[in-house]
């Protein structure tokens, strides 16, 4: 009985680790998406182009707050997958500093995502193509988006990180490495796979407003469903194919 305490112990620092991650994640979207008043979160909405670097800063930390929430609950499966197996690999059974390293490595992709999407925003803004809520104003760009994400479900690439993403014991048979530096390469990896499916899916917060709590949410959840691995993998190509019709449909 003690030695199943002790293992059930040891499974819940991971899980706490998640969970306060998640809600630190989850706490700051909420706050800056329902207190736009404050002077921090107007910052993360700049009239025009002409960022200061407060600005700059801002942005990076709203794109980088709201990628950690969202992208986290996905990661969760591999991440408890990994410390699982890390686990038993460890003579004591003891919790390693591993499991939190590839999950820091995972979470540095979205954070480096975060400053190409700052610098999407800026681009954007520049062409006079987004409000100050950050929500596109130009049929042009809402439908490319559209078509770029829902071209991008149906392509080879998508599938194959999908692939890996959707079976934590494959990947990480296939990818183990020891120590913590491996343990840093392997969380990157996945890092970039995960990547791989969902950059076009997370540059769809423009179309319908990266401040809108009801979008984050919708997308979160479709990112985590498609990761699901008893999920058919003909639901992501008809994902697409409703993005395309939803293009087509602001075209005409």
């Amino acid at each position: 009985m003690h030695a199943v305490v002790s293992r059930l112990f040891r499974q819940a620092q991971i899980w706490t680790a998640i969970a306060l991650v998640l809600v630190a994640g989850w706490a700051f979207v909420a706050w800056m998406t329902l207190d736009m008043a404050h002077p921090f979160i107007r910052s993360m909405m700049p009239l025009d182009a002409a960022w200061s670097g407060t600005t700059a800063v801002s942005v990076f930390a709203m794109w980088g707050g709201m990628m950690v929430a969202m992208m986290l609950p996905s990661a969760a499966p591999m991440i408890l997958t990994f410390d699982s197996v890390e686990r038993r690999n460890a003579a004591s059974g003891q919790a390693t500093p591993r499991s939190l390293v590839f999950a820091g490595a995972y979470l540095l992709v979205w954070i480096g995502f975060s400053g190409l999407a700052a610098g999407a925003q800026w681009a954007l803004q520049a062409g006079a193509m987004l409000t100050p809520m950050i929500v596109s104003n130009s049929d042009g760009l809402t439908a490319g988006l559209l078509f770029l994400a829902g071209l991008y479900q149906l392509t080879p690439l998508k599938q194959a990180c999908l692939r890996h993403c959707r079976t934590p014991h494959g990947f990480l048979m296939a990818e183990w490495r020891d120590g913590v530096r491996g343990a840093f390469r392997m969380g990157l990896k996945h890092g970039l796979y995960c990547a791989g499916c969902c950059w076009a899916l997370m540059l769809l917060l423009f179309v319908a407003g990266v401040m809108n709590p009801v979008w984050i949410v919708f997308l979160t959840v479709v990112v985590a469903l498609e990761k699901w691995p008893r999920l058919p993998i003909g639901l992501t190509r008809l994902s697409g194919a409703a993005l395309l019709f939803a293009g087509a449909a602001i075209l005409l």
